[in-house]
């Protein structure tokens, strides 16, 4: 950050409008949301909440539809790079299930985990197992557990990361998408980055807060790739946010300035991380 000291006051720009603040919190390297409402579920509006969507009415959800489709191929080639016994995969927030479908036509046995009520519905229509938490798994054991884009959801997360751990069989491998808040477009647009998403987003990773938090576990980040579509779509929101229009000349701009700029630092709008048990 470019004052470490200083805490960051943004906002719900989804649903709510209220605010809330960033604590940095120094033993870990995270940003954390504080406060943390007990009602998270009601700020999960299926009707503006696009991960929990299938459609793509407006321009841009049919970008999102149209960049998910070519990502869900590079998830499916990460996974398939992996040394695997069985092709046992388990996705934490699968959301609607498309990443677990394109995954079981490709032979894999997938479970899934989805909160939502109405996003695990339409995963369930998909003729995906799905269940509501991690608790009804029942202890199964798994080659490979992605979290896309999920852990920064997760609340008590030092006891969630715990149990995923103990989910993932010996030589098995955890899979994990959150955006970087160390990148240039969360440097550039501040309070107003919308991958802040708070209060959703209760959870900002830098790469050496996934380090930190789970080498306690013995999970070790072997690979970490760049998720280079995240910077355009997250200043496209970002620009709605601070301007109040999707200005997407400028967001592309910014979108691509932060790519280059991380060519550099490493620091990408989003990163995946690849860990192994230790």
């Amino acid at each position: 950050m470019s004052d470490i000291n200083s805490n960051i006051i943004t906002k719900d720009y989804l649903v709510t409008q209220e605010q809330f603040e960033l604590e940095y919190d120094s033993k870990t390297d995270m940003l954390i949301t504080k406060p943390v409402p007990k009602n998270l579920e009601n700020y999960y509006d299926p009707n503006n909440y696009i991960s929990h969507s299938d459609n793509g009415s407006s321009l841009l959800e049919k970008i999102y539809q149209a960049v998910k489709k070519y990502t869900l191929k590079k998830k499916i080639q990460l996974i398939d790079k992996q040394n695997t016994n069985e092709k046992y995969l388990l996705d934490i927030g699968s959301g609607t299930g498309e990443f677990l479908n394109v995954a079981k036509n490709k032979n894999w046995k997938t479970v899934g985990v989805e909160l939502n009520d109405s996003a695990r519905k339409k995963a369930v229509d998909k003729k995906l197992d799905i269940y509501k938490s991690l608790e009804d798994l029942n202890n199964q054991k798994f080659d490979i557990i992605t979290l896309w884009h999920v852990l920064e959801h997760l609340p008590d997360l030092e006891n969630q990361i715990k149990k995923i751990n103990s989910l993932l069989r010996e030589n098995g491998t955890l899979i994990i998408a959150v955006p970087n808040y160390k990148s240039y477009d969360a440097q550039y647009y501040k309070e107003y980055w919308a991958a802040y998403d708070t209060p959703r987003h209760i959870w900002h990773f830098s790469q050496q807060a996934i380090k930190n938090i789970f080498s306690k576990e013995k999970l070790i980040v072997t690979e970490t790739l760049p998720m280079y579509f995240d910077s355009y779509y997250v200043s496209i929101l970002s620009e709605k946010y601070k301007n109040g229009s999707s200005n997407y000349l400028k967001a592309f701009y910014h979108g691509l300035l932060s790519n280059l700029k991380a060519k550099t630092t490493g620091e990408y709008s989003s990163l995946i991380y690849v860990l192994k048990k230790q």
